[in-house]
């Protein structure tokens, strides 16, 4: 489950590099990491380094933290893949965006 959503992560734009950041697989463009997977025993999270300002429609974003918000990802629960994508993608253009205006 964890493979899965990095390799989307990864297939972002040729730009994304992965690097490991505490101990966790990061998507990264250049040096701005923009998520990362973590893999524990009953679940998968799927975080996001800006996940606080990412419109979340289907609301699957968890956390209460100033910056990061995560999806946590159970096996045997149902997933909105789109909605998981989507996410994937916003995290994405967020993270070109917040470059471009540094």
């Amino acid at each position: 489950m964890a493979s899965r959503w990095f390799t989307v992560l990864r297939h972002c734009g040729p730009d994304v590099r992965e690097v490991l950041h505490d101990g966790h697989p990061t998507a990264c463009v250049g040096q701005a990491a923009f998520a990362y997977v973590n893999a524990f025993s009953a679940h998968v999270n799927l975080g996001f380094f800006h996940g606080a300002d990412l419109a979340d429609p289907s609301g699957l974003l968890e956390g209460t933290g100033k910056f990061m918000r995560h999806v946590k990802l159970r096996p045997g629960h149902p997933v909105d893949d789109h909605a998981v994508d989507s996410l994937i993608q916003r995290a994405y253009q967020d993270i070109h965006a917040r470059l471009a205006a540094a």
